[in-house]
């Protein structure tokens, strides 16, 4: 199956399939998906961490239409910290990202505006298949411990910034080692900042990028409440 971007990945995980609504924290999803686009760029080798900022290093579109917008601005403006995009970017992204897979007939936008005041939406998932394809990538990552591909780690890092754990609907018992699990395939990657980037399992202007987006998204979320 086509991979789909990062930031349908991480809204499929957390939207309920047949609710069609939103689960966890809805400003980590935000951000998270921001992140999700911009590594999404890196990937593709169009953007890089420089000198403490995200600029672009290559200009030409991917063929995604969020990304390129995304691209686009960030070539215009003037440069920003991963701190100061992610935030720049969550605002209406959701929506954006929502439009493109009911489009495509992956969700369904199930309307229950009330006396055309009370705007209720509803996207319970119509096609499985992506989903299905997200939850077993995952599974075999989190119940492996050999080294998973570069996309799927940086998913792993992005779910636990963003504190997304819930949305892979473990038994209880399974959290807290699903929690340290996402934070090995993290470091392995390079990812958490806190391995020798000679050690990445991926590039390591991949990681400089996924490594300060994460900490661009745990620093505007704040220390966790205990449980």
């Amino acid at each position: 199956m086509t991979s789909i971007p990062l930031a349908e990945e991480l809204l499929l995980l957390a939207y309920d399939d047949r609710t069609g609504k939103a689960t966890g924290s809805r400003i980590g999803l935000d951000l998270g998906m921001a992140a999700a686009v911009l590594v999404d760029l890196a990937l593709a080798g169009r953007v890089a961490y420089v000198d403490g900022f995200l600029k672009v290093s290559d200009p030409r579109p991917i063929g995604d239409p969020i990304a390129d917008a995304v691209l686009a601005k960030v070539a215009a403006d003037e440069p920003h910290t991963p701190s100061q995009w992610v935030q720049r970017l969550r605002h209406r992204l959701r929506t954006r990202v929502l439009e493109d897979l009911v489009s495509r007939g992956v969700v369904q936008d199930v309307d229950e505006t009330q006396m055309g005041v009370i705007h209720v939406h509803r996207y319970p998932t119509t096609d499985h298949a992506y989903e299905t394809e997200i939850r077993k990538r995952l599974a075999d990552a989190l119940t492996s411990d050999g080294i998973c591909d570069e996309r799927t780690a940086a998913l792993a890092t992005l779910l636990s910034a963003t504190r997304m754990e819930p949305a892979l609907r473990l038994p209880p018992e399974e959290s807290a080692r699903a929690h340290e699990r996402l934070e090995q395939i993290a470091a392995g990657a390079g990812f958490s900042g806190s391995a020798d980037l000679e050690d990445s399992i991926v590039r390591p202007a991949v990681a400089l990028v996924v490594a300060t987006l994460g900490k661009a998204i745990q620093a505007a979320l704040g220390t966790p409440k205990p449980a």
